[in-house]
């Protein structure tokens, strides 16, 4: 495992001269402020000011003990932060008539679910931005640390900070419909800066069931959810069981192949109708049974547009398990990443043999990856082979809408070289013009791509996947699309017939058509 990467970097905003504002160390973390929101604290008296300032700190600590009631129904006096995408409100806090005062809201209902999570008066802050950034909504978090003094000396009401978030609502709603009602994840990148533009898991659920008063109805809601086959509760494109990349992967095993500088797009592979696993009797076939060339030979960049089993195998293991498994370290694989929620790292396995090491070749055997994963290394190709963080949420703002820091974009590392990019995206353009991808294709727009049709269990069920970027000379997102249990045998559909419509959906929300 890599060293774990820290969130992407916030920077407080500057004021109208370009200054940063100052700091102050509080129990060892630091905090930004406004001068201009502390008003008039300095006009207040040292010592009752002092003294103020230790009680509140006093009772900020009491109230943050866990399972204290007072904590929980404070916390529903408090008007907790928006989360906002294009300033629109997709979770937000009204005012109510009961005990708990005011009541957890989301408009759109299942449509972000898994972005924003829920607040619950059970079961607390779950899933998405509720939980991973639960301080900074309920304006607790100690980043907000001068706000509530000012808050405190103005006699202003307590309230949360507002996120608002990097997702375009055309690309989500394009990603939403496009998945339907099947199983699966979509991700959408910004290439250039790692921004989220679109994140949709399904199943999916509604977080206002969550978040009623009706504690009763809450606690049932939430029962038939966790009892749910599907789980709904798991953001499928970040987290829970890891998928198989299939020939999605084969992305990887090239970008390895290039940079050793052994091998060029037109170095030529074997890829006869069937591979024998080395050590073994055990035929690898093609997807369609077929050959990848005429003569039983192909080139790597027609290995990747037809997609061929057979040489990608032979060149992992040509290649062999460290440089494939650095390489896709490179992309991302074995970090450990915030977004801010915590995403699953993506592997590559260890201790191979020869036969196992030729199935990774095509994505399989214990290879496993998140729907961000894949679609974090369509974005470095874009992105002249950097590796950008992705991240969800692009500024906190006060009560007030004013912004309080913002994200700044923070490359990772760098995957594969320039030229290296340049020759895996041609790669990637040949599988929409006239590959296995040509379903992705979108009028007047170069789209890059790659499908993948990824077996699970042993009865030949398979995942459909489509990873790829729009336009491909100016790149604006990249994508990455799973449809779950697309066919219960390899005769079934596949990543081109299945993922890759439903990427263009997304590519085209992206690109403005």
């Amino acid at each position: 495992m890599s060293t774990p990467q820290t969130p992407t970097q916030v920077t407080p905003r500057r004021n109208a001269h370009g200054q940063q504002p100052p700091r102050l160390r509080r129990r060892r973390n630091e905090y930004t402020y406004s001068p201009s929101r502390l008003g008039g604290l300095h006009d207040v008296h040292g010592v009752a000011a002092h003294y103020h300032l230790i009680q509140f700190i006093q009772v900020d600590d009491l109230r943050n003990q866990p399972g204290n009631r007072r904590t929980l129904l404070d916390s529903y006096s408090r008007d907790r932060g928006a989360i906002l995408v294009d300033g629109t409100a997709i979770a937000d806090s009204s005012e109510t008539d009961d005990e708990l005062r005011r009541i957890r809201n989301y408009p759109s209902g299942a449509q972000y679910s898994h972005i924003t999570g829920y607040y619950s008066f059970i079961y607390g802050a779950g899933g998405g931005l509720e939980s991973s950034r639960d301080s900074v909504l309920a304006g607790t978090d100690d980043s907000l640390f001068y706000s509530r003094i000012a808050d405190m000396v103005t006699g202003t009401p307590p309230t949360g900070a507002a996120l608002e978030l990097t997702i375009d609502p055309d690309v989500q709603a394009a990603a939403e419909s496009a998945l339907g009602d099947r199983r699966g994840a979509v991700v959408a990148l910004d290439p250039s800066t790692g921004a989220i533009l679109a994140m949709v898991s399904h199943p999916t659920y509604d977080p206002n069931a969550l978040s009623s008063h009706n504690l009763t109805s809450v606690e049932e809601s939430y029962n038939a959810l966790a009892d749910d086959e599907g789980q709904p509760l798991t953001n499928r494109a970040i987290a829970g069981d890891l998928y198989p990349p299939g020939s999605v992967f084969k992305l990887v095993v090239a970008a390895a192949a290039l940079e050793s500088e052994e091998y060029t797009p037109d170095s030529i592979l074997d890829g006869p109708q069937t591979y024998t696993l080395p050590g073994t009797t055990t035929e690898l076939p093609n997807f369609e049974g077929g050959t990848c060339g005429p003569t039983d030979q192909v080139s790597l960049a027609d290995s990747i547009r037809v997609s061929c089993n057979t040489s990608m195998a032979a060149l992992a293991n040509d290649l062999g398990p460290t440089a494939i498994d650095e390489q896709a370290q490179k992309f991302g694989f074995e970090q450990d990443l915030s977004i801010p929620m915590a995403v699953t790292p993506s592997v590559y396995p260890n201790e191979l043999n020869d036969a196992q090491v030729a199935l990774t070749g095509i994505g399989q055997y214990d290879v496993r990856v998140t729907p961000l994963q894949v679609a974090m290394t369509s974005a470095a190709i874009a992105n002249d082979g950097k590796v950008m963080q992705p991240y969800l949420v692009e500024s906190v703002r006060g009560s007030d809408l004013d912004v309080m820091s913002e994200t700044r974009p923070n490359q990772l590392s760098s995957a594969v070289s320039d030229t290296t990019a340049q020759e895996l995206t041609d790669m990637m353009v040949s599988v929409v013009d006239e590959g296995s991808g040509t379903a992705a294709a979108l009028p007047g727009v170069s789209v890059a791509g790659k499908t993948g049709t990824a077996e699970f269990g042993s009865n030949g069920a398979a995942h459909a996947w489509f990873t790829g970027f729009a336009p491909a000379d100016d790149p604006q997102i990249a994508v990455a699309v799973i449809i779950e249990s697309a066919t219960d045998s390899w005769a079934g559909g596949s990543g081109g017939t299945l993922a890759a419509p439903a990427a263009q959906a997304v590519l085209q929300a992206g690109v403005g058509q």
